[in-house]
């Protein structure tokens, strides 16, 4: 518990509900002036063009092959007027510098839901799809990755106009030097230290306890529908599989029919070619999964954002306890009686009181103490006012950015199924009438 001085000292401004009325109204003020803004994406083209395998030595001196992703930038304005735009301009980049580029984003701008990259190596393989990660299929989902995480920052009306991001878009060498000299690193909240905030805080804001709650939640959902798409995956591996087996017993069997020679061979053509369409249709698939994979990985950035608000209520408590704390002593001294046990006040039993000039001089330090320690309690409340109004409008944002995407990933999945068993169902058609036709 806190120390029952001064209560209205420590109210945590940042905690105060807003209606749902007021919150929806915020949103929609806040979506318009969004709409108004002009992000970085609508005045610049970004692309991530292609990628490219090289082979140097690493930080420990050791040979190694990775990969480098060119990254086109151009105006729009040249593209929208009609006028033959000039070559676009360039430069490689490593996914480690994305790393780092999404690492300082996210200590300088705790509010926000940060994308998340594609994940660096392949960890869900489906048989014939290599599971190396310089293998091209893998390295080509990624570089759509990495270009969609540009794509999400340059749209976001705050990452949009961060200097930072802009040079590495532009800058080739003095981007790195540039993101080590603001100190983002030393800025950085150990996880030990976001642990110890989430079990101390005594007075934690339920919209957050809430927004961990629908992160978890997101978490679970997000990774079932990747186990049940995985599951019909394997099983549509299976399907295709069964289509090449009868390819080949149609065409072997087409050589012993002198009379069904002809039908067996044209039909096992069409077996044949629908069960070599599986690495296509299971890459189709892989891009969709990676779809789901973003906000699967985009709830350790919503737990982000709440760990970062329970730093921040945490070290508001702790500095309205420490005030609190000092305008007891004061009260102590003013009136020469110990509310409460201490071994300093037994001292002063046994070895007498204070003088009263000695009482003095600490109660002119206390006041001074006391003073700093409310102004300091004004400027926290101030952070996590701002901090929470800030945060949770991006969520907003998120929120109804998840709704859409997600909306039309499995739209567009489902309309891929269709599409297959349409051309299953046209294949057994054909067949049926090479059949018919012995």
């Amino acid at each position: 518990m806190m120390a029952d001085s001064e209560p209205e000292e420590i109210a945590v401004i940042g905690n105060v509900d807003l209606t749902s009325a007021e919150l929806k109204n915020n949103i929609t003020n806040t979506m318009v002036e969004i709409e108004k803004s002009s992000t970085l994406l609508r005045k610049m083209e970004i692309n991530v063009a292609e990628a490219e395998k090289r082979t140097g030595k690493n930080a420990v001196n050791m040979q190694e092959t990775y990969s480098v992703y060119l990254i086109e930038t151009r105006p729009v304005d040249a593209v929208t007027e009609g006028i033959t735009p000039a070559a676009p301009d360039t430069l490689w980049r490593r996914y480690s510098e994305f790393e780092l580029l999404r690492n300082y984003l996210l200590v300088t701008y705790p509010f926000v839901v940060v994308a998340p990259l594609p994940e660096k190596r392949a960890e869900i393989v489906w048989h014939k799809l290599s599971a190396d990660n310089m293998d091209p299929d893998f390295v080509e989902r990624r570089r759509v990755g990495l270009e969609n995480f540009l794509h999400r920052v340059a749209s976001h009306p705050v990452l949009c106009n961060d200097k930072i991001f802009y040079m590495f878009l532009t800058e080739e060498k003095e981007w790195k030097e540039m993101v080590y000299d603001t100190g983002f690193q030393a800025k950085a909240d150990s996880r030990l230290k976001a642990m110890n905030a989430a079990f101390r805080v005594k007075n934690p804001d339920k919209r957050f306890i809430e927004l961990r709650h629908y992160s978890d939640e997101l978490q679970t959902v997000v990774s079932q529908l990747l186990r049940v798409r995985a599951r019909v995956a394997d099983r549509l591996y299976g399907v295709y599989k069964v289509h090449g087996n009868y390819g080949r017993v149609f065409s072997e069997w087409s050589a012993l029919e002198k009379e069904m020679g002809d039908g067996l061979q044209s039909a096992g053509h069409h077996m044949d070619a629908y069960a070599a369409s599986i690495d296509d249709i299971l890459e189709e698939e892989e891009h969709y999964a990676d779809q789901l994979k973003e906000y699967l990985h985009y709830t350790d950035a919503l737990r982000a954002v709440c760990r970062k608000h329970e730093l921040t209520q945490f070290e508001l408590e702790m500095a309205a306890q420490d005030l609190a704390a000092k305008k007891q002593q004061k009260e102590e001294l003013a009136t020469g009686t110990v509310r409460i046990f201490s071994l300093k006040g037994m001292t002063s039993k046994l070895f007498g009181q204070e003088t009263a000039e000695q009482r003095e001089a600490k109660i002119q330090a206390l006041e001074k103490q006391i003073e700093e320690g409310e102004e300091t309690i004004k400027d926290k409340n101030k952070e996590s006012d701002d901090f929470v109004k800030t945060a949770w409008l991006d969520i907003e944002r998120f929120k109804e950015q998840k709704d859409r995407d997600l909306k039309e990933a499995l739209i567009s999945y489902a309309i891929m199924q269709i599409s297959m068993c349409k051309k299953g169902i046209q294949v057994w058609t054909n067949a049926k009438e090479c059949f018919n036709k012995m």
